[in-house]
């Protein structure tokens, strides 16, 4: 990629400093729009120590927006069913979500050295997207109009220019470090050990977590046959106790019957950390993934929390440096997520103080209490169906309340994705059919005559895409056809349903699938109008046609 315009250093959109799962996931989103991206990695290749492990459906959408779904399923464990059991390994409780709301499984598992692989396989598509390696960031000096970087490598220093930097380099991160931002929480005193093992010794699907008061420890089915084993370390055992395999085989003693023949290819000491940094956006600079925050790993959601940062910054970048709206929309980076990342954390702070007491007593009043609650119905429901999840829901941002009638409005949550029919494929998922940017969503009209000719031709010019959705039965009629209109058919009945318990018929989708704004018909156009302005969206900015409309113009 060259970016050098011949008047000092070299120019680029978005810096990213760190190739960890964000920072591939936010370049993979931006070379698919064109922006000029550099992506810079202070290690000589990606890390292959143990790490994530679950990925929840929102990651699972997110990383289908980046078209390499099909190269990652192949490393994953579906509908991976969560049992935490006490010390005697009788089960307490029972996490088995079965719905499938936004088109993926709640929970798979997945290896995720072989999916980050997989994400920079992925940046070889583009040649506005360079990485490079060895590459560690100096110093960041935010100018106003643009951030003068300095980046070190075993060729010397060098100077870059960008106009936003991505800070998404882990806990120890240098970029917030250059922000001057705080990065406030806590630290647990415990340790685990975790440890990846080729050659399942066990072969049990699913996960065990073992919420024994002697020694908390989890068990993990992932694939290729690998298992993962956590053990939590007693203050009197060392790091480098956990380093010798005759530790190893004594923690592994009560689960597989030969420890000694096992073949590990990974372990690692963690601690778990609960902070979250004092802003995720100063200026021309972010922060995302770790570097924003930290939290303990028992619900699985440091990884997609950080997935969940990628889908809501990467468009922005993307519409911003496109010339398709102002630096303004940046702003709800920061108004969107650093709310959800403090629930997530907080969340997996309590479960972890719930499954990890080692004082007997306390653990055995737990086990009670925990095997009551199950006897009630609607609770063991609502763990069952992994409700206490909490989900993003924006009241302010880059969303526009107001104009729904809907007591339970959708606006500010992520849309659902069924799977739907086209004229041109008889099942595919919803967001398929949506494209890649802003999508307009009408149920049973026409989108044209509900926006307008003025409103229509606005958001057009933005790159949306129109979508007319139908009961089946109407698909192929074509009474009403616009060229500029994709008309699906709601086969399963999910979108019938899901708008029979709205007010609203029309929705304004953003490219991560969140309802910006919804309304009754007649009021399309004026709510059409004020998302434009509450946006800060341009129509027709000057890189518009070259680089957000041409992928999303709907398929000829």
């Amino acid at each position: 990629m060259s970016t050098g315009n011949g008047s000092g250093p070299d120019l680029v959109d978005v810096l990213i400093v760190g190739a960890g799962p964000v920072g591939l996931t936010i370049a993979n989103m931006l070379g698919r729009f064109g922006v000029r991206t550099l992506l810079v990695e202070e290690r000589p290749n990606l890390i292959d120590y143990p790490r994530g492990v679950g990925l929840d459906d929102e990651s699972m959408r997110t990383l289908q927006s980046t078209g390499l779904l099909d190269r990652i399923l192949p490393h994953t464990n579906p509908n991976q069913i969560m049992r935490f059991v006490d010390g005697q390994r009788r089960l307490l409780v029972e996490i088995a979500p079965t719905d499938q709301q936004f088109g993926w499984p709640k929970r798979s598992g997945f290896i995720q050295p072989l999916v980050d692989a997989e994400l920079l396989r992925g940046l070889e598509r583009f040649d506005t997207v360079e990485i490079r390696w060895s590459t560690a960031l100096r110093e960041a000096h935010d100018g106003g109009d643009e951030v003068r970087v300095e980046l070190e490598s075993p060729d010397g220093v060098e100077q870059v220019r960008a106009r936003y930097v991505v800070g998404s380099d882990g806990g120890r991160s240098t970029t917030r470090r250059a922000m001057g931002v705080s990065f406030e929480g806590t630290t647990s005193p415990t340790r685990w050990l975790v440890v990846d093992i080729d050659g399942d010794p066990l072969g049990h699907p699913n996960v065990e977590v073992g919420a024994d008061p002697l020694r908390p420890n989890v068990s993990i089915s992932l694939a290729h046959g690998i298992r993962r084993f956590e053990f939590m370390l007693h203050p009197d055992e060392s790091d480098d106790d956990a380093e010798t395999p005759e530790f190893l085989n004594r923690l592994l003693a009560p689960f597989v019957p030969h420890p000694d023949r096992l073949e590990v290819i990974r372990r690692r000491v963690y601690t778990h950390h609960s902070r979250i940094a004092g802003e995720f956006r100063r200026g021309r600079l972010f922060l995302a993934g770790d570097a924003a925050h930290l939290m303990p790993v028992w619900q699985g959601q440091g990884y997609n929390s950080g997935i969940r940062d990628a889908a809501n910054l990467g468009w922005k970048l993307a519409a911003v440096a496109g010339g398709m709206a102002g630096d303004g929309l940046l702003d709800s980076y920061d108004q969107e997520r650093r709310k959800h990342a403090r629930a997530m954390i907080d969340l997996s702070t309590m479960v972890g103080r719930v499954i990890s007491p080692t004082n007997q007593r306390v653990a055995a009043v737990r086990d009670v209490a925990v095997r009551g609650l199950a006897l009630v119905p609607p609770l063991k429901r609502y763990v069952l169906g992994m409700r206490f999840k909490p989900m993003p829901r924006y009241d302010r941002g880059a969303v526009v309340h107001g104009w729904s009638r809907s007591p339970n409005s959708a606006v500010g949550t992520l849309f659902i994705q069924p799977r739907v029919a086209t004229r041109a494929q008889p099942d595919v998922l919803l967001d398929e059919a949506l494209g890649p940017w802003f999508a307009v969503v009408c149920w049973n009209n026409r989108p044209r005559k509900v926006l307008g000719d003025e409103e229509f031709d606005a958001w057009k010019a933005l790159g949306a895409r129109f979508v007319e959705a139908r009961p089946a039965t109407q698909l192929h009629w074509e009474g009403h056809d616009d060229p500029d209109v994709v008309v699906v058919g709601d086969h399963t009945g999910a979108l019938k349903k899901w708008f029979d318990g709205q007010l609203d018929s029309v929705l304004f989708l953003r490219p991560d699938r969140c309802v910006a704004g919804a309304c009754i018909a007649q009021h399309a156009p004026e709510l059409g109008a004020a998302l434009r302005r509450a946006l800060t969206l341009t129509p027709g900015g000057p890189d518009a046609a070259g680089r957000v409309l041409r992928l999303a113009q709907p398929a000829s």
